[in-house]
């Protein structure tokens, strides 16, 4: 176990939370604002104050056989977890930061039982009165917004993965919407699909098309 921590977090802020008698915390976090396609997916978990996942959990930084490894003991050590997405369509209307927030928020609408803190990754509080806390770079300080970051970058790979089959051409399973070369070669072959956010700069570069 371990070698999935080599790492441990300083004084978490959900450990001051804690010790003032809250015991259901939540972290919550989001993945996805960058790529040019598909959702931006957001998590939300509580887990037992005295659990065992001690390392920083940055979900881009972890291997992906690491990430799975997390995903599960999170899945199995968690009083509770719920996910939001937000969809291409909703992200072009609202564009990427309200995507953000609103995925976050409705991950937590979505949590199978009442929550009594939230721990927001990010600089900007969501749209629920449950008490909260936005912290910036959320996922270096707190495992339980690392927790949450892990399930949402779990739950957007894998439908990403799927889409791959439906949209062999923009090679999904590989590179999960973001704008490599690959991608971007893609584009200028074949155009966009359904999937692509069309207000993004790379998807369709000259604005009067759409």
């Amino acid at each position: 176990m371990g070698k999935l921590f080599p790492a441990v977090y300083s004084s978490p802020p959900e450990n001051a939370l804690y010790a003032q008698g809250y015991r259901y915390v939540a972290g919550v976090d989001e993945v996805g604002r960058g790529p040019l396609a598909g959702p931006v997916v957001a998590a939300a978990v509580i887990l037992p104050a005295y659990h065992s996942i001690k390392g920083p959990l940055d979900s881009k930084k972890l291997s992906p056989a690491t990430r799975e490894k997390v995903f599960e003991m999170v899945l199995d050590r968690s009083f509770a977890f719920s996910f939001g997405i937000v969809d291409q369509r909703e992200i072009d209307r609202i564009n990427i930061h309200q995507a953000s927030l609103k995925a976050m928020a409705l991950a937590v609408t979505q949590l199978p039982q009442p929550v009594e803190y939230l721990l927001i990754d990010g600089a900007h509080p969501i749209n629920n009165a449950i008490p909260q806390k936005p912290i910036i770079q959320g996922d270096l300080m707190s495992p339980l917004i690392g927790a949450a970051s892990v399930i949402a970058k779990i739950i957007r790979d894998r439908i990403m993965e799927k889409y791959h089959h439906i949209y062999p051409y923009y090679n999904f399973k590989n590179n999960k919407g973001y704008g490599t070369q690959e991608h971007l070669k893609a584009l200028r072959q074949y155009g966009f699909c359904s999937l692509h956010r069309k207000s993004f700069r790379g998807v369709i570069p000259i604005p009067e098309l759409f």
